[in-house]
Parts: structure tokens; C-alpha cells; sequence
């Protein structure tokens, strides 16, 4: 099973930018659909966006499309989340997944990382 560690979480002003990075380990990454979750305190965690497993495919929920944007680099065993115009609601710990199912949701996610704390100040 594929390991993942996120990096690139921090502390931001509204209306800045963030990228976030998940390196997995392993040769497997390409055979897994990819996205990213977030959880807020006090709330559940929720699905942010997914990718297939080629990249052709991506899907955000709402709050997020036009400012979010999911990329992967197969040859790089990467996966990316751009974050721009953020929002004091976008704090969260975010989560990269992979899973066997597009898009990816948290029942079909088969493996977490640890986790990268992204706070967006007003």
C-alpha cells in the first residue's frame, strides 16, 4: 500500500496562495485515484477534490471550484493542490487520499497521510 506524506501547509492572508504537496512512496501512485480532504475543528472531514488516475479527470466541490486546483505528476509519485484567492473558511488540516474508485470519497479512500495544517487569516 502506498504511504503518503503531505508538506506545504502554513499560514496565510485571505486572498493569498498555497500548494500543497503529497509524495507517496512506492511504484503504485499511478494506479491510484488521488484527491484531498480537509477537516475544520469541530467539523467532519470533507472531500475537497479527486483526481483520475491519468489526470484527465478532476472534481472539486462547490466552494472550492475556480480557486483550488488538483494536479498529479506520475513520473514524480506526486500529487498537488494549488490554492488560490483562500479564504479564512479554507482553514483545515488537509488530508491526501488515494483510493480504487473515481471520484474518490472517504468510504472508498484506502489510504490517509498524516495531515498539513493550512490557517487563512482575515
Amino acid at each position: 500500500q502506498v504511504q503518503l506524506v503531505e508538506s506545504g501547509g502554513g499560514l496565510v492572508q485571505a486572498g493569498g496562495s498555497l500548494r500543497l504537496s503529497c509524495a507517496a512512496s512506492g511504484r503504485t501512485f499511478s494506479r491510484y485515484v488521488m484527491g484531498w480532504f480537509r477537516q475544520a475543528p469541530g467539523k467532519e472531514r470533507e472531500f475537497v477534490a479527486a483526481i483520475s488516475l491519468s489526470g484527465s479527470m478532476t472534481t472539486y466541490v462547490d466552494s472550492v471550484k475556480g480557486r483550488f486546483t488538483i494536479s498529479r505528476d506520475n513520473a514524480k509519485n506526486t500529487l498537488y493542490l494549488q490554492m488560490n484567492s483562500l479564504k479564512p473558511e479554507d482553514t483545515a488540516v488537509y488530508y491526501c487520499a488515494g483510493g480504487a474508485s473515481y471520484p474518490l470519497s472517504a468510504a472508498t479512500t484506502l489510504t490517509w497521510g498524516q495531515g498539513t495544517q493550512v490557517t487563512v487569516s482575515s
